[in-house]
């Protein structure tokens, strides 16, 4: 199972962790996982490059682990435009679960 959760900062998306493997399918043919991933870092790209923020982002391939968490100090529209790409980042996420329950664990705290 992953479990992916979205940290909040106040009223804000301020970061997102995956732990784990989905288990939906063999390694390289888990489509679960690979949809899950590719959500994932894609938000974590456009936090990158399209808002310019350095993102404090750890990856462990074996483990399954994906951390990226947003730095204290934003601008406002860093801020507005982070919290966008992170909400985007949940619904798609999200949708996923709402047909893959039994592999992914969707938390926000």
């Amino acid at each position: 199972m992953t479990t992916v959760r979205f940290v909040r900062r106040g009223d804000r998306l301020s970061g997102v962790t995956c732990k784990g493997h989905t288990g939906y399918a063999e390694e390289g043919e888990d489509i679960v996982c690979a949809a899950v991933s590719s959500v994932i870092q894609t938000a974590v790209l456009g936090l990158m490059q399209l808002v310019g923020v350095a993102v404090d982002y750890k990856v462990d391939e074996k483990e399954g682990y994906l951390s990226a968490m947003l730095p204290e100090k934003l601008t406002e529209a860093q801020r507005h435009d982070a919290d966008l790409i992170l909400r985007t980042a949940y619904l798609g996420v999200s949708d996923l679960y709402e047909g893959f329950s039994d592999f992914i664990d969707l938390e926000v705290e």
